[in-house]
């Protein structure tokens, strides 16, 4: 039975040496607790590094037999690796650039090549376990390469892949040398996850800018397989924090919590040591708080919980020494003998502290510099069984996004956070629980567990379309059946494009007429009266007239504005309003202006930017621009944007090709044999609107709907030249 893999860095267990030998306790964590419904479900498995370092075999084989009992598959990392992988790229690179701080960014081989040996590392885990039609889900900024190097061993592999933190912008991603690397292993996901639409967002410019794939409403070709990026923004499990909230052990230390702190307000501040988090401009805003107002003095404190991380780390450790400097000038500057501006504790507590902490507070102090999503906000928002209390929330944490009730800030705007935490304070119950219970509808909704559902759900879906459009390389086999049904055939229809598909590209458009070859092979299969042969492309009614007129074939000119019967003259079938050029044009002429090499072709019912002759790297970079350019335009105007063979047409929505196939397969009597041919996505139209029992045939690379697939226009006349040839022999034996 197939089964789910998830992979991590860190398996959910914590694992300590303790007196009596290896102690286990289970990961509490928001990851952990989400995952907790799949991983240990039947045969499924989570792979990770257990979180310590192991010398000798036997506590290996010790560790790897204790965590199978709970469905765990460790990777063991040796000190090496946990250096200059973990400790190294993974937070010392990827880390800092990933959230703004790229000035704090190492970049030096040695540890690249430590992450790349770490990640096969994982790979050949997931591949000594991993069977036919087994999902792999896939975690975070530590395995960047992992998706690429499982694709390429397991080409059939359904994964998902999840970025937990920030992603950055081009202008930031760009930094890093290995660029390229990193972005070509997340392609070899299905599924791309991120928190926010932001994050998708800068994912999606960097792979356009850097890797050269554009992108169809979060969807990326690559290599002939559709890779969909989405947002997922992360839940966390409610009811759990709730009922934790209510729990009488909470209760009992909320209560010693209260006595202890006086009768005063309470503003909390929960973090893990980090420069991303933003603490040294808490700290000042709320001294400068007290500051400016001085009446709330000895009426609220601030309660810092710093949970200790890397504090050997040279920057974590000026870090550290920072905040207990600030936390000590607050102190001795404001402090009485009955009352402490800031309680600050270095150490972390179970959940039911945790949440005795949120039941007091106040207001909470979540302001980051850059957050992926923080759970911490949420926790907050859950417990407040009351609905009493306000969130101040960084703008910067993913969580913004959802948590729209919060008093969000910037967090470097030292003044609008001290606005914010006085307006917190003097706040109205009533607004407090307004605020608070909107905020509680939408968390409890959107929890850890649909977003796990939602994640599932929308891997399976692109899995789904990945099949549907997987075409079958063309070969002898599949030839010789379509020879058999084609020459047994009393009735046969070819529809094919020109460009790409009959023809090669031309620099000069103008140039791609057709050759003696072409011409004379489709004198010879129009001039056989059980055939109707089809043209449709983008070429004007004039140029497809000029080339092809003098032959008994249909032609669909503009992407189906046109029809021209056999022998007849063309008929416009599409009432098409033709004012948004007036819009469009002066954008296109701009940009042929700022591309040398770069001309506009204008057709009756289009506008064409050609760049097949602009130097190379130019003309893809202005493309890209121009196509981000276009697309809100053509959302409000009703157009279609076409990134095609070096060209940028614009056309209405309204028109396609495969309206225009339609309409002839309605008008003409029905055949028992029917070809296609296509060489882009404009031509996924016409093969859309093909009879179920059609023989569809892409041309070239990407994803398709076609049945098979041919690798250039070569291939395409080599095969019409079979067709045209075994029907010429059936009728020249009287057949």
């Amino acid at each position: 039975m197939p089964k789910t893999i998830i992979v991590s860095n860190r398996l959910p267990v914590k694992i300590q040496k303790g007196d009596q030998g290896l102690e286990y306790q289970t990961s509490e964590g928001g990851l952990a607790t989400g995952l907790g419904s799949i991983y240990k479900e039947g045969n499924n498995v989570w792979i990770g590094w257990p979180g310590l370092y192991v010398d000798s075999k036997e506590t290996e084989q010790e560790i790897t037999t204790r965590l199978q009992e709970s469905n765990m598959s460790p990777v063991f990392l040796s000190a090496e690796e946990i250096r200059d992988y973990y400790e190294g790229f993974s937070n010392e690179t990827l880390w800092p650039t990933f959230h703004y701080f790229s000035n704090y960014a190492i970049y030096e081989n040695e540890l690249w090549e430590a992450y790349f040996r770490v990640n096969l590392k994982f790979c050949e885990e997931v591949v000594r376990l991993a069977e036919p039609g087994d999902t792999l889900w896939i975690h975070d900024y530590q395995l960047l390469l992992l998706p690429q190097l499982i694709r390429e061993r397991l080409p059939e592999s359904s994964i998902g892949f999840f970025l937990h933190i920030p992603f950055p912008s081009y202008e930031v991603f760009r930094m890093l040398p290995w660029r390229r690397q990193l972005l070509k292993g997340l392609l070899g996901a299905d599924l791309i996850g991120f928190h926010t639409y932001d994050d998708m967002r800068h994912f999606l410019s960097s792979v356009n800018r850097i890797v050269m794939l554009t992108h169809t409403n979060g969807q990326v070709d690559v290599n002939n397989r559709r890779v969909l990026v989405d947002a997922f923004p992360m839940g966390i499990d409610y009811q759990n924090y709730a009922a934790t909230a209510a729990a009488p052990d909470t209760i009992k230390k909320e209560v010693r919590f209260r006595t202890a702190l006086g009768e005063v307000k309470v503003a909390l501040s929960i973090d893990r040591l980090d420069y991303s988090k933003g603490i040294p401009n808490r700290l000042q805003a709320f001294e400068m708080f007290l500051e400016r107002y001085p009446e709330w003095r000895g009426k609220v404190s601030l309660v810092m919980v710093l949970v200790p991380s890397r504090d050997r780390v040279g920057r974590y450790k000026d870090l550290k020494e920072d905040i207990d400097e600030r936390v000590g000038r607050i102190n001795g500057q404001y402090g009485r003998l009955n009352w402490t501006p800031v309680h600050y504790f270095y150490r972390s507590f179970p959940l039911n502290s945790l949440s005795a902490f949120y039941r007091i507070a106040d207001v909470a102090l979540v302001t980051p510099m850059r957050d992926g999503m923080n759970l911490v906000a949420k926790e907050y928002v859950a417990s407040k069984l009351d609905q009493r209390g306000v969130l101040v929330l960084s703008e910067m944490a993913g969580a913004s996004r959802e948590l729209l009730d919060s008093l969000q800030i910037n967090p470097n705007d030292i003044n609008g956070m001290v606005d914010a935490i006085h307006a917190s304070l003097v706040m109205s119950e009533s607004e407090q629980e307004r605020r608070m219970s909107n905020m509680q509808a939408t968390i409890r909704k959107y929890d850890i567990h649909n977003w796990v559902r939602v994640f599932m759900d929308r891997l399976s879906f692109i899995k789904e379309k990945q099949d549907k459009m997987s075409t079958q390389q063309l070969d002898e086999a599949a030839v010789s059946q379509i020879l058999e049904s084609f020459t047994a055939a009393s009735r046969r229809f070819v529809f094919a494009d020109y460009d790409g598909t009959l023809m090669p590209f031309e620099d000069n458009p103008l140039m791609a007429r057709p050759d003696d070859d072409l011409d004379q092979l489709l004198q010879q299969l129009s001039g056989n009266k059980q055939n109707e042969l089809v043209i449709v492309s983008s070429r004007t009614a004039d140029t497809l007239y000029k080339w092809l007129g003098s032959m008994p074939i249909y032609l669909v000119a503009e992407h189906g504005i046109y029809i021209r019967k056999q022998d007849s003259t063309f008929e416009k079938i599409e009432r098409v309003d033709n004012s948004w050029k007036d819009e469009i044009r002066p954008i296109l002429e701009d940009y042929v202006g700022r591309t040398p090499g770069a001309f506009l072709e204008e057709k009756d019912y289009s506008l064409v930017w050609h760049y097949r002759r602009v130097q190379s790297g130019l003309g893809e970079l202005r493309m890209r621009e121009l196509t981000s350019h276009l697309k809100y335009l053509a959302s409000t105007l009703n157009l279609q944007v076409i990134d095609g063979e070096n060209i940028v047409e614009v056309k209405s929505l309204e028109v396609n090709k495969g309206k225009a196939a339609r309409h002839l397969l309605e008008e003409l009597p029905e055949a028992d044999f029917i070809l296609c041919f296509g060489n882009d996505w404009t031509d996924e139209d016409t093969f859309r609107n093909m009879p179920e029992h059609a023989v569809t045939i892409r041309v070239g690379p990407g994803p398709s709907i076609a049945k098979y697939r041919v690798s250039n226009w070569q291939e395409v006349r080599r095969l019409l030249k079979k067709l045209n040839q075994s029907t010429k022999i059936v009728n020249e034996a009287g057949v």
